[in-house]
């Protein structure tokens, strides 16, 4: 039993195995990282499609970049900035730049592999993540839970508050290098045009 689940009632056989790839963090980023060259390798880009596909992927970028610099994970609880409006904002830029990839590709196939990636990985995600900040943070935690929503916000103006630190972006995440990274990729495709 993983880390992730230790908390959770064992599970054995088929079931116990699904729930334990489904906890497993570093198979959700390496296969999030991997989809992007993939999605370039194999794109067929149209110009109505490859533009809305980089304008969301590029915000994801950016998303990702402005939660990473607020995040002191286990350390703080973030309330403040991206974490007003959402309790992943890390996962709303992985959102949006999944749609961007999947967009920009130009393949049927990406968004079928992208939804099922989604669906795979993120609702298991989101309910660890959670219930690692209840435990740390307790009560306070529990009401910004309750008042946040989970990926997709329902206002668009965050909290003020906090300070961004490039920094802890990059410390924390590498989260400059994943731009960079994705960044490659999405020019990739647009050179296939």
């Amino acid at each position: 039993m993983g880390s992730r689940t230790r908390d959770l009632p064992p599970q054995a056989g088929p079931a116990g195995f699904i729930r334990e790839l489904r906890y497993h963090e570093a198979a959700r980023q390496w296969i999030g990282l991997l989809l992007m060259p993939l999605y370039a390798l194999l794109s067929a880009p149209r110009p109505a499609l490859l533009v809305p596909g980089a304008v969301l992927a590029v915000a994801g970028m950016l998303v990702r970049l402005y939660a990473s610099g607020y995040i002191m994970k286990n350390q703080e609880l973030a309330t403040v900035g991206p974490y007003s409006l959402v309790r992943h904002p890390l996962y709303t830029g992985n959102l949006l730049m999944l749609a961007g990839f999947t967009l920009a590709s130009g393949q049927w196939w990406a968004a079928l592999v992208s939804v099922l990636f989604w669906w795979f990985y993120y609702p298991t995600a989101i309910e660890y993540e959670d219930r690692k900040l209840r435990r740390i943070f307790g009560e306070r935690c529990e009401a910004w839970q309750r008042a946040t929503p989970a990926v997709l916000p329902s206002r668009l103006l965050p909290q003020r508050g906090g300070q961004w630190s490039l920094r802890t972006s990059m410390s924390r995440n590498a989260e400059p290098l994943v731009v960079v990274y994705s960044v490659v990729w999405l020019a990739w495709i647009y050179w296939r045009l």
